[in-house]
């Protein structure tokens, strides 16, 4: 592996995003259009993740969460969810040894006691082995959904406030934010979502409130290392403002 790959890829350094997000997006359409199985869009599409997740660890993004599965993703046929849960469960036993080698830790956000007792077996156990790896986290979305998050951070607070261990006055943006399962995370700065839906569904949606976002109409089993190397240069070209007007240097009218 090349010992500076950063630099072959033309990246400012200084101005990465610490976290990317990214909604996968079209499996099922990559599928379709081929005349197989949805489920064989899905196996198309954990190839791109590892591709993604590599890519992002040699230029040294510190976060990335893959809405991999959302709540809404339950509503699917029972086929095909059970399909998910078994690519899921192999993509962990395959890619644990990978995370270990590339000091990539594993978290996963969302409402783990819905899925499979076999899958929570295998997703304590990655994450309890890659728990102190250093050189990227990564975050799998799974029985995800933005709304159902913010419920829960509000009922903890909720519950803290009828217990007495919190007041009224103690609620406040870092409150709701340790509460959410990203606490202690960056807000995602990049999120990319493919195939060309122009909508959030339902993710990150406290923690995006700022984030720069691009959709690229390429299907997710299409989506390549080039092609996300390019979305990058893209953010670094980009002026970040917060809700501030630009400096008078940068300032057009």
């Amino acid at each position: 592996m090349n010992s500076n790959p950063v630099a072959d890829y033309g990246l400012d350094l200084s101005n990465l995003p610490a976290h990317i997000a990214v909604i996968m997006d079209g499996n099922g359409r990559w599928a379709k259009k081929r005349l197989l199985n949805r489920v064989k869009g899905h196996e198309k599409g954990a190839d791109v993740v590892r591709a993604v997740v590599t890519t992002c660890r040699e230029i040294g993004i510190r976060f990335l969460t893959l809405y991999a599965f959302s709540t809404e993703n339950w509503q699917r046929p029972k086929v095909e969810v059970s399909a998910l849960m078994s690519l899921l469960k192999k993509f962990l036993i395959d890619e644990t040894p990978e995370m270990l080698d590339n000091r990539i830790r594993l978290n996963v956000i969302g409402q783990i006691e819905r899925l499979p007792d076999d899958v929570q077996v295998e997703i304590r156990r990655a994450m309890h082995v890659t728990a102190h790896n250093t050189g990227m986290c990564l975050n799998l979305a799974l029985s995800y959904g933005g709304r159902s998050e913010i419920v829960r951070a509000v009922m903890e607070i909720a519950t803290g406030i009828e217990k007495g261990t919190l007041k009224v006055s103690d609620v406040s943006d870092a409150l709701v934010e340790q509460h959410l399962y990203t606490a202690g995370m960056p807000d995602p700065e990049l999120l990319i979502r493919t195939s060309g839906e122009m909508r959030i569904s339902n993710f990150l949606l406290w923690q995006i409130a700022y984030s720069e976002i691009f959709i690229t109409q390429t299907l997710w089993p299409d989506f390549t290392k080039d092609e996300l190397i390019g979305i990058i240069k893209d953010f670094q070209g980009r002026e970040r403002r917060f809700g501030d007007v630009a400096p008078p240097d940068k300032q057009t009218s």
